[in-house]
């Protein structure tokens, strides 16, 4: 789509192709491309808007950028609204289109980050756009925060933000970010989700060793086969089913959307569609093997191999997951802690809550909302730290054949341009009136 083109689209289209447009990858472990024109594009957007933006750039090159808003109840508690400008990396050869250029086809935008999560970027920056340039303000002051390496857990990101800056977030109390507020299918019916949990995070290494010896050997012992062998136990094991709070209100609700007599979770969660793998995800610890690293030569057996397994914990389990993990592949492997982090829980009631609820019924009118606890995590675990309990609502009405959780991650991420401009008026509406 050409320049031209592309300024017919509404604004909140062209500011979250823009963002897709850096290539603000983050590969993990300190390796990153860096946050910081991304950050200065943001800075200079509500600098634009009257507002005075701050960075904070503890690494070179990974910056966090802040906005405070001023509201017409300086008494309400503050509301921050925060996002992340780091991606994980995307394989061009695998997609079908360049996944940094912000394409725009089929009424979808296309790109790493469209989905996780310069969409919401965009949404949160318009949302404030529109207030401000109207003559407006919102409710209660607004801290707008764009974070660096969320992708990588936070450590040089929010973590350090929350640990040297925590004036940004004076007076606050209540946070919203991403992987909520977004619509799946329920049979034939819209239901929105709307986060109110994280399951805690850890990352682990797995370390298996053996003697070093020539690859014609006859050698029992072969770190690369006991690696093996302890990659494929524990990724192929059934974790149980284990209910939290928040798991068993998003049972509740979605039971009483469904005529079926059945109690079992996954069974209820087989009704959701595509979205069955990502809630299934939330009933469960999951231990997904993500990497594999050993040897440097085909005909040398090497004395060391590690793998990467991604695990996501129920809250409150994690020492007894762990010490199962340990079990599983045996004592003789190692485990080493990459990163670890906690779980969340927050109540699906309050002010926050019906107030969201109220901006989603306002322009979708008579759609469900029921609470879930996402499998993965946010930048809501750092500022948790601080006792802000944080949400995820990033509203997109979305089209029944659109697998959307099926994108976070994968190849050829993409949304629809209709749902980012109904999240951008939800986001607003909550803005005027919370």
């Amino acid at each position: 789509m050409s320049q031209h083109a592309e300024e017919h689209l509404p604004e909140v289209a062209r500011v979250a192709a823009d963002l897709i447009r850096f290539d603000t990858t983050n590969y993990g472990e300190g390796r990153a491309n860096g946050e910081r024109e991304a950050a200065e594009y943001v800075g200079e957007y509500l600098a634009a808007l009257g507002l005075e933006p701050e960075y904070y750039e503890p690494i070179p090159r990974r910056t966090n950028v802040m906005a405070r808003v001023q509201g017409r109840n300086p008494d309400k508690p503050a509301l921050i609204l925060h996002g992340h400008l780091d991606v994980v990396p995307a394989i061009a050869e695998a997609w079908s289109v360049d996944p940094f250029a912000g394409t725009i086809k089929d009424g979808l935008l296309w790109g790493r980050g469209a989905v996780d999560m310069k969409n919401m970027n965009a949404m949160i920056l318009t949302s404030i756009a529109e207030l401000l340039r109207a003559g407006e303000r919102p409710e209660r002051d607004i801290i707008v925060v764009m974070f660096a390496d969320e992708e990588a857990g936070g450590g040089e990101g929010s973590q350090l933000v929350v640990t040297h800056r925590p004036e940004w977030f004076a007076g606050a109390t209540e946070a919203i970010s991403e992987v909520g507020g977004y619509s799946i299918m329920v049979g034939d019916r819209r239901v929105y989700l709307l986060q109110t949990g994280e399951k805690a995070l850890m990352w682990i290494r797995l370390r298996a060793r053996g003697p070093a010896g020539h690859g014609s050997r006859l050698q029992a012992e072969n770190a690369v086969t006991r690696l093996a062998e302890a990659v494929a136990a524990l990724g192929r094991t059934e974790w149980p089913i284990t209910l939290t709070d928040t798991t068993r209100e998003f049972l509740a609700g979605l039971g009483a959307l469904v005529d079926t007599d059945a109690t079992d979770p996954d069974e209820l969660a087989a009704h959701t569609g595509p979205a069955a793998g990502f809630v299934r995800s939330t009933f469960r610890t999951t231990t997904n093997p993500t990497g594999l690293s050993a040897g440097y030569k085909h005909n040398v057996i090497p004395d060391t191999a590690e793998a990467l397994i991604d695990v996501r914990v129920i809250p409150g389990t994690e020492d007894a997951a762990l010490a199962d993990i340990q079990r599983i592949v045996g004592d003789d492997v190692e485990i080493e802690m990459v990163h670890r982090d906690i779980g969340l829980e927050v109540p699906f009631a309050g002010s926050l809550v019906e107030a969201m609820v109220g901006a989603l019924g306002a322009h979708d009118p008579g759609v469900p909302v029921i609470p879930y606890l996402m499998g993965g995590g946010t930048d809501n675990k750092s500022l948790a730290r601080l006792g802000i309990a944080g949400y995820g609502f990033a509203p997109l009405r979305l089209p029944a054949d659109l697998d959307f959780t099926g994108m976070f991650h994968g190849v050829d991420e993409r949304v629809p341009i209709d749902a980012l401009v109904f999240g951008q008026r939800v986001l607003t509406e909550l803005l005027r009136s919370y």
